[in-house]
């Protein structure tokens, strides 16, 4: 029985969904119920009727789907599969910035762990981070735990008074602004399409700036045919599915996070069989968390 046929298989004997986010391999793509950035994959988990959820990528994304689920099982492939950036904040400064501004929001970015989103009043992704923000009554907004996208949010929203965390996301950190202007010089004909976390001076060479999904809608509803891509290189798949007659470059040999692949069709069969990956959570912090989440569905959908 072929690895496929087995993941087919326990997954119907488990009564599960596989969420697949856009960044992990191409075969595991392939295998999904599911396939999103990480905002579109947090309402689906609010939804889904399976008994479990299978999450391939990273930890933060398995945790919010058992704060959203706490009667599912969440089940990851790999339990290593982290985000370091997810870890990227001082609860130390949330509490100083609280105490000196009385109208402080803490906006957190999705990629964050459990704890950090206890200490937020609304959680953000790149889909929506800049709708939320300009929603809020607060002036003053702390946005953790990514610096790059906390950046852009305040060049795009400046009634705002925006303090930046020092995190990153190290994957498109390493997209480079000479390296997207070679890949210009070479590709004359192909716009750049950019993802917030990139730096400013990225940014700002940028035709379109978007999330993930708002990358592959606009290549998609774009007439254009050739398109270079500032994001994680896992999103290549989903591009050229569903745009076949287009060409999409990378930005120089192509930016991959090691964590989402360590996502593979292996252990995705494994997990769904062992069931051993599950994703448990402290009722007080699953709780405390879920209410920054709620609020995300609940503005991003206004």
């Amino acid at each position: 029985m072929s690895t496929i046929d087995k993941i087919s298989e326990w997954k119907q004997k488990r009564d599960a969904v596989i969420l697949a986010h856009y960044y992990v391999r191409d075969e595991v793509q392939a295998v999904a119920d599911y396939v999103g950035d990480s905002f579109y994959l947090s309402k689906v988990a609010a939804k889904v009727d399976a008994k479990v959820i299978l999450f391939c990528g990273v930890s933060f994304m398995g945790e919010s789907a058992k704060i959203l689920n706490p009667g599912k099982t969440v089940v990851m492939p790999d339990m290593l599969a982290d985000c370091p950036m997810a870890h990227m904040a001082d609860i130390g400064r949330i509490q100083k910035l609280r105490e000196e501004y009385e109208d402080l929001a803490v906006v957190c970015y999705i990629n964050s762990t459990a704890l950090l989103k206890t200490y937020s009043d609304v959680c953000v992704t790149s889909s929506n981070a800049l709708k939320i923000v300009k929603a809020l009554p607060n002036r003053h907004i702390f946005f953790i735990p990514d610096e790059n996208l906390g950046r852009y949010v305040a060049s795009q929203a400046p009634e705002k008074h925006i303090f930046f965390n020092e995190g990153f996301c190290h994957v498109h950190k390493g997209i480079l602004a000479g390296d997207v202007v070679k890949a210009k010089e070479a590709h004359p004909g192909a716009q750049f399409l950019a993802h917030p976390e990139c730096t400013m001076d990225v940014i700002a060479l940028a035709d379109y700036v978007g999330s993930t999904s708002g990358i592959i809608d606009f290549a998609t509803g774009d007439a254009g045919g050739e398109f270079i891509i500032g994001t994680e290189a896992g999103v290549l798949y989903e591009l050229r599915q569903k745009n076949p007659g287009k060409r999409f470059y990378p930005v120089g040999q192509g930016r991959h996070c090691p964590d989402m692949k360590r996502i593979t069709l292996e252990n995705v069969a494994s997990a769904l069989e062992k069931m051993e990956n599950r994703v448990e959570l402290q009722e007080g912090i699953r709780q405390r968390a879920k209410e920054p989440l709620e609020r995300m569905l609940e503005l991003g959908s206004q």
